[in-house]
């Protein structure tokens, strides 16, 4: 087989992640197919699904959270993430390493506190969060075990360690500024400084399901997993789970059998993504979707990943929400048929915002724009029926 372009790389990644026409499916069956949406911000979710599904409805996450369908956790790059709840146990098993060498570490210790204290106290916490518990109650639960000197260091080291999901508080979004939480399911202990060789190698088919083609950098980078326990769990999948390609540089991706590779030259419609949408994160060579003139605009320096406009499958600008409408610019300018499908975007997306009762969404976000260069154009879309 030829080497992949990389046009072709991108219109796999947007097929993947049914980002070249939404598809009509059930809410925890979208999840499950694009593996994984950033979660960060409570809105990112829904707005994530309103790009992917048909006729997507709010409520119909909502209720997935509440049925614990989906769940939301720290998992992939230590970063709060919404996935599917069968996939849960294995995600976090592969994550053990990196959660382990994060929340355990120095500032875990300064206190006094040891890993070895952490082992011991997980289980007791996981008894006590087996139903919902507030950030308040946890932590007076952890100075009355562990002494309150310990209070502080101990939970920023355990919500993270200990395998807690965060627990649904209601609308807009589900989740407030203020986390409960609540034990995961119970099952096999995780504990030990490796990941679990077989839950390592789930993430890894699970990935490349949804965002492969890709290389062990972009495996790496997606999970925030060192790249030698990713080198030995690809070559425990030698088994006929993988198929080798090569990229147009004559680099090895890996990927699954099967999986949709469309033409490059592929229709893309326009989106308007939300923060930190998981395509903009995904590889360790972000120019698959990020133009690389663009990618300091789009993320920001503390790590901020902006609401993007996504324009024949690429990142073309970003966007933010008003009172007004959906304000957009644009890095470069954009054709009439562009802006015209944008509009029809920004009217829907207007709609859902509204809807939810929180128009300006990521309006603590938006201290960034007056960072940002001159935009080559900037609209205001969808909040009078126009562009």
């Amino acid at each position: 087989m030829p080497p992949l372009t990389p046009g072709e790389l991108n219109r796999a990644t947007l097929a993947r992640q049914l980002l070249l026409r939404r598809e009509a499916l059930a809410v925890p069956d979208a999840v499950h197919r694009v593996v994984a949406l950033q979660a960060q911000h409570p809105a990112s979710p829904y707005l994530a699904l309103w790009n992917r599904v048909a006729g997507f409805r709010p409520d119909d996450l909502d209720e997935a959270f509440a049925a614990g369908t989906v769940v939301k956790a720290t998992l992939m790059r230590i970063t709060l993430h919404a996935v599917h709840a069968v996939d849960h146990r294995a995600f976090r098993g592969a994550m053990q390493q990196t959660l382990y060498a994060s929340r355990l570490g120095a500032r875990f210790a300064v206190s006094g506190l040891t890993p070895a204290d952490a082992e011991r106290i997980v289980p007791d916490l996981l008894e006590f969060t087996r139903r919902q518990r507030t950030t308040a109650e946890i932590r007076t639960w952890l100075a009355e075990n562990l002494g309150p000197e310990h209070q502080d260091a101990a939970w920023w080291g355990l919500k993270a360690y200990a395998p807690l999901l965060h627990a649904p508080a209601g609308r807009p979004w589900s989740f407030g500024v203020r986390a409960s939480f609540v034990a995961a399911p119970p099952g096999p202990p995780l504990t030990g400084r490796t990941p679990e060789p077989d839950a390592l190698r789930a993430l890894i088919l699970r990935y490349l399901a949804a965002f492969g083609p890709a290389t062990v950098a972009d495996i790496a980078q997606f999970a925030m997993v060192q790249r030698a326990p990713i080198r030995d769990a690809v070559r425990g999948l030698d088994d006929g789970r993988l198929v080798l390609l090569t990229d147009a540089g004559g680099g090895t991706l890996y990927d699954v059998p099967g999986a949709p590779r469309p033409p490059a030259d592929t229709p893309a419609p326009p989106r308007l993504l939300g923060m930190w949408d998981s395509i903009l994160l995904a590889y360790a060579d972000r120019s698959r979707v990020i133009p690389p003139e663009y990618r300091r605009l789009v993320t920001r320096v503390n790590g901020d990943v902006l609401p993007t406009l996504l324009v024949d499958g690429r990142a073309a600008g970003v966007w933010r929400s008003t009172a007004a409408g959906v304000e957009a610019s644009a890095f470069h300018p954009l054709p009439a048929e562009v802006w015209e499908a944008l509009s029809a975007e920004a009217r829907s997306l207007t709609a859902l915002l509204s809807g939810r009762g929180d128009p300006d969404v990521y309006s603590r976000h938006t201290h960034w724009w007056a960072k940002l260069p001159p935009a080559a154009e900037t609209r205001l879309l969808g909040g009078d029926g126009h562009g």
